[in-house]
């Protein structure tokens, strides 16, 4: 059975459109309240949001369909998506669950769920919860129906759980940082991380109003970090995304740094303080510069699918404990379960502490390829048009012209209605050519 309405994300879509209504939310707490609650004797469901308006339309759906099914709710309100996670590792809970579209627009809005252990549910789980999703909602007997309420510490948890991830001997004293928070769900809870640990903190996109996230902010809009971290002569800017999973960063000339760079930081320092196991794990996205760096420290790299769900995946099948993608999801598994934008953050800026050098020296090692990406916008099934035959005539004229002098990824976004089209290669100007060629038969075979 292939999954009718789980992504590599959860369920995700336009608010007000299938699947993201509220009749559908409703249905979807009680399915997955379902499968929970026969794992315990008393279920309970953590759930948490990031800052869009239709969070709380969202929010009142899907805790009265955990009622329904018996699960009782504890409300955390907005919180990073890492957040979760950890509560619902905390409390014991049985399922944690994020109402938040990560890095898109306010128009659009998700669901994702956590196991009980805070890790990313296997498609099992998720092809269960589909199922349930095709029968009837039946409420339990009124003496069994959930109750729910407000978890109010739960802000000050999280801060504490993520200074816990940074050196108990170091501090952060001696560094200016510019914090973006993406009017999202680290509003509240990335600053004070990182003023507790010392350091002199200015925060932007600190100010949601429910249609504000992501907006021109984040890691997704670099320009207003680059400019305030210019401004203030600070040390480094740390661009999040609207609900907290993803970190870049700014130098303190105003250069983006991407997520390639910051694992290859985390990795370097984690390999001298022979913490590293298992293979590095990056996607099919990640530069080749990367992988390049990462073997002349004597480090094996390995490309899972695009997705945190995947590299997760194939770092549990290799033992590894470090991974991420180039869009800044990073995956410290010696810290966390998940990818967490102020986690590794963290990481980063403690080797700044340890090394005493600037994050552009850092990561001068990583010398990138030049990598072209064209989102072409799509309305059929992307992955159609992807296997369309002038599409992958295309795709093969393309990697006839490299000749072996770069490589190419054409693959169908996992949340998102696009068609990516990646080029790589030595050459920007013959990666550019080769990618617009591709991705002008895309647009052709869309419409």
């Amino acid at each position: 059975m292939t999954r009718k309405y789980f992504g590599t994300d959860g369920v995700r879509g336009r608010v007000g459109q299938p699947p993201m209504t509220p009749d559908f939310a409703l249905k979807l707490g009680w399915a997955a309240g379902r499968v929970f609650a026969q794992a315990s004797e008393h279920p309970l469901a953590i759930i948490g949001k990031d800052t869009r308006l239709s969070g709380y339309l969202f929010e009142s759906a899907l805790e009265a369909g955990f009622a329904a099914a018996g699960v009782s709710v504890g409300m955390v309100g907005p919180l990073p998506t890492p957040a979760i996670a950890y509560l619902a590792r905390t409390f014991r809970a049985s399922v944690g669950v994020v109402i938040s579209a990560s890095h898109n627009p306010y128009t659009d809005n998700g669901v994702k769920f956590f196991s009980a252990s805070g890790r990313k549910l296997a498609e099992e789980v998720e092809r269960n919860i589909e199922q349930l999703l095709e029968q009837p909602l039946e409420t339990v007997p009124s003496e069994q129906i959930g109750k729910a309420h407000r978890i109010d510490d739960a802000p000050g948890r999280y801060i504490e759980f993520c200074k816990r991830a940074f050196p108990l001997t170091a501090s952060l004293d001696d560094l200016k940082l510019v914090v973006d928070c993406a009017h999202g769900a680290t509003y509240k809870v990335a600053p004070p991380v990182f003023r507790e640990l010392g350091a002199s903190v200015h925060a932007i996109g600190n100010h949601p109003d429910g249609l504000n996230i992501n907006h021109e902010c984040g890691s997704t809009h670099l320009q207003a970090l680059r400019d305030e971290v210019r401004r203030r002569n600070a040390d480094v800017g740390i661009a999040l995304d609207g609900d907290g999973d993803r970190c870049l960063m700014v130098d303190r000339q105003g250069n983006a740094v991407d997520g390639d760079e910051l694992l290859y930081v985390i990795a370097r320092a984690r390999h001298e303080s022979r913490e590293l196991r298992g293979p590095v794990v990056g996607t099919h996205m990640s530069n080749l510069g990367l992988e390049l760096a990462l073997r002349k420290l004597g480090l094996g790299f390995e490309r899972a699918a695009v997705g945190d769900r995947y590299v997760l995946e194939r770092l549990e099948e290799t033992g590894g404990t470090l991974g991420g993608e180039s869009s800044g999801h990073i995956v410290c598994l010696d810290r966390t379960t998940t990818g967490d934008g102020i986690v590794s953050a963290l990481q980063v800026l403690a080797e700044m502490v340890r090394t005493g050098k600037p994050l552009a020296e850092l990561v001068k090692p990583v010398e990138k390829y030049p990598q072209v990406l064209i989102n072409v916008p799509v309305k059929g099934a992307a992955r159609a048009i992807v296997e369309a035959a002038a599409v992958q005539g295309a795709l093969k004229a393309g990697e006839r012209k490299l000749n072996g002098r770069g490589r190419i990824l054409l693959r169908p976004s996992g949340t998102e209605p696009l068609v990516r089209v990646m080029v790589e290669a030595r050459d920007e100007r013959e990666s550019r050519e080769t990618a617009e060629s591709i991705a002008a038969e895309v647009r052709a075979a869309a419409h």
